[in-house]
């Protein structure tokens, strides 16, 4: 199955930028199981992301999020006996 992730993300706060590097690490990471990834332009110091229109990532509630900590919640969604390698912490 394909998953779709989107990162919704304050153009007010002007964080384009580290949207579209998360971005880029979700793709390459899990290029064969992810069909979509959509930038979505937001306001009001928003950055989300969500897998399949579940959030797993709410800057808000969890703050700025280390691209390990985004890695691992949407590899538990998409593909859960995936490895991260290098980048995966000690498995809590």
């Amino acid at each position: 199955m394909s998953h779709v992730v989107r990162i919704e993300y304050c153009t007010q706060c002007r964080w384009l930028p580290r949207a579209a590097w998360l971005a880029q690490e979700l793709l390459t990471t899990f290029e064969t199981e992810l069909s979509e990834l959509a930038l979505k332009p937001g306001t009001g110091g928003v950055f989300v992301v969500s897998v399949d229109d579940e959030v797993v990532w709410d800057r808000r509630e969890q703050g700025f999020p280390e691209p390990t900590a985004v890695k691992q919640a949407v590899r538990d969604r998409v593909a859960p006996g995936k490895s991260l390698g290098h980048s995966e912490k000690s498995a809590t």
